[in-house]
């Protein structure tokens, strides 16, 4: 009886051990194959500009709107992933991504690209993505830090394959072709998905905890059905209509916590502004160093050593955040990161030769680890588990407006000037000044929080206060609270 009982408990919480590590296998080549895929499109940007003399302001709306889309598909993603689950939308994805980049292939303008790979293979991306993130939330409670981080070394796998691969088709084949064989490397989403097989939860699943959502309007409509009232009276259809888009807004995009959760609010709105920034070397690097003379195999390479360098990288900085002394304190670790991509691109600024472009790739490739090991870590930290799909539905949905819009503005800046140094300009302002208003914001926030703590434990009970300061016991108690905090942070 006890084995059985064993075994129950076994299969309702798998997290953090057996299939567990099979998942997050998969969530590493799902992210390879997904978030690192943008990085190589900069290897078909000259290619592109040619086949359809477009300018670069226009060639940059295709990456844009497929980086775009990728994150900003997150609230339709929650739904599907509410509704059927995270294997399915995972293997959804990889069709969807699938089937943009082989119609890309037969594409004759660039604004049929903006369609193709842009909106359909981003889609899918998104798909796969984020519904490979929300399930390592359930598979992973204790290693959930170094799961994250460990599944982020995918992104850098990515970066360091897809653009060597990229260079190696198109001088062999062609882009078309090219992108007609992405189509079928993408389809490994589908086998990823496979993997990811519903979790066992204990009593009180998530489709069950949704239901008490939908029943309050239901039941009230089956009671006014039964009173005689009339079924499609105008003004209670307006007022339910409101309160199921309420609902919707409250469930899929979360706008109840960015209201209330200050952490929340100030950790959006930094990572949304430092987005305007953070793409643009991805979109323009590889531009701007055959733009300056360097060869087009050694321009892709650029590329390709920021993911080297990342796969030894992400996986360090993953052990060192989940690391105690961290415990509410990674957000000021994420600002250090974004602090130093935004300083490094003024090594671009220096120097075009291939030597400072490679120092470069290296700074910024370290920096890079600590943003993309953190990211999610520091949302799953800010927000609770069970909001989180909400949460990452209208956080990503934020980043992606700046991250459609950040690359071609840059684009139309650098066709005016004929200047790319003003690429690299505009990516250190916005990620700079992000960075010192998050570290700023949170440091404030620290302290505002503790003082109202304090105030209000002695309000709520002075005698102990005054007592604590000439007994020795109370003071074992005070010790307490740093425990509890990182039982409750992982």
């Amino acid at each position: 009886m006890s084995q059985g009982e064993a075994a129950g408990r076994g299969a309702a919480k798998p997290q953090d051990r057996g299939w567990a590590w099979m998942v997050l296998l998969a969530a590493v080549v799902l992210q390879g194959l997904t978030l690192g895929f943008p990085c190589c499109i900069g290897v078909f940007f000259t290619d592109l500009q040619h086949e359809f003399q477009a300018s670069n302001s226009q060639t940059s709306w295709f990456p844009s709107i497929m980086v775009a889309v990728l994150h900003g598909g997150g609230p339709l993603c929650s739904i599907l992933v509410k509704r059927f689950g995270c294997r399915f939308v995972v293997m959804l994805g990889g069709l969807l991504s699938s089937l943009g980049m082989v119609s890309s292939s037969f594409c004759n303008s660039i604004s049929q690209l903006y369609l193709t790979a842009g909106l359909i293979t981003g889609l899918g991306s998104c798909f796969s993505f984020q519904a490979g993130v929300t399930v390592l939330g359930y598979y992973f409670v204790r290693w959930r830090t170094l799961a994250n981080a460990v599944a982020s070394t995918g992104v850098s796998l990515g970066f360091t394959l897809w653009p060597l691969l990229s260079q190696y088709l198109l001088d062999e084949m062609g882009w078309r072709n090219t992108f007609l064989i992405f189509g079928g490397i993408l389809l490994n989403c589908c086998v990823c998905g496979a993997i990811m097989r519903p979790i066992q939860l204990a009593s009180g699943s998530l489709p069950q905890s949704a239901k008490p959502e939908e029943e309050p309007g239901s039941r009230a409509e089956e009671a006014r059905l039964s009173n005689g009232a009339p079924p499609h009276h105008p003004t209670l259809q307006q007022h339910t209509g409101r309160t199921k888009c309420f609902q919707m807004l409250q469930k899929y995009l979360a706008f109840d916590i960015f209201c209330q959760n200050k952490g929340y609010q100030i950790y959006t709105i930094g990572v949304t502004w430092m987005m305007m920034g953070f793409a643009l070397p991805h979109v323009y690097l590889v531009p701007y160093a055959i733009h300056n003379g360097v060869e087009e195999r050694k321009a892709a390479l650029l590329i390709s050593v920021i993911g080297l360098i990342n796969i030894f990288i992400r996986p360090f900085t993953g052990l060192l955040s989940g690391h105690r002394v961290f415990t509410g304190r990674r957000i000021y670790l994420f600002s250090l990161a974004v602090l130093l991509c935004g300083l490094s691109n003024f090594i671009c600024v220096i120097s075009a030769e291939f030597s400072v472009l490679i120092l470069y790739c290296v700074i910024l490739s370290i920096a890079m680890s600590g943003v993309g090991a953190l990211t999610f870590q520091v949302l799953m930290d800010v927000v609770e588990m069970d909001r989180f799909s909400s949460a990452l539905g209208l956080f990503t949905i934020l980043e992606s407006i700046t991250l459609l819009i950040g690359p071609p503005l840059t684009g139309l800046l650098v066709d005016i000037t004929s200047d790319f140094h003003y690429v690299f300009y505009n990516s250190s302002f916005f990620l700079i000044s992000a960075a010192l208003f998050m570290g700023l914001s949170f440091c404030a926030l620290e302290k505002k929080n503790k003082l109202r703590e304090a105030s209000k434990a002695h309000l709520d009970n002075p005698s102990r206060y005054q007592y604590n300061e000439t007994s020795t016991e109370p003071k074992a108690e005070s010790q307490s609270p740093p425990a509890i905090e990182y039982i409750t942070s992982i």
